[in-house]
């Protein structure tokens, strides 16, 4: 299967809908697939974490081995992961809007 076509939108939202339809092509959305994207989210997570134990120096046996810009990549990798495990579960459209009501009451907190 080929990569997805980089889209126009403004919106990352226009690219998790891109990455959503190229995973249900090549992995039809059954329970299982479900519970990998969101899994998947763990296993992003993990590697940001050891992106920044590479970068601090916290294992002994590998030094100063990552960088910022490695953690950042990871990080965006975290990011991605979650919001096309939301655009999974709830439609692409519905994601959007969830995340900006979650956005406006962390944000009245405030």
């Amino acid at each position: 299967m080929t990569a997805p076509a980089a889209i126009a939108s403004p919106s990352p939202w226009g690219h998790v809908a891109v990455l959503v339809a190229w995973l249900d092509a090549a992995n039809p959305r059954t329970d299982h697939e479900v519970a990998c994207r969101v899994m998947k989210l763990a296993e992003e997570t993990g590697e940001a974490v050891a992106a920044y134990i590479g970068m601090t120096g916290q294992n002994p046996r590998k030094g100063t081995c990552a960088t910022v810009a490695d953690l950042a990549a990871e990080l965006c990798d975290v990011i991605v992961t979650a919001m096309v495990a939301l655009a999974t579960v709830t439609g692409t459209a519905d994601a959007e809007s969830r995340l900006a009501a979650h956005f406006a009451r962390l944000l009245a907190r405030l």
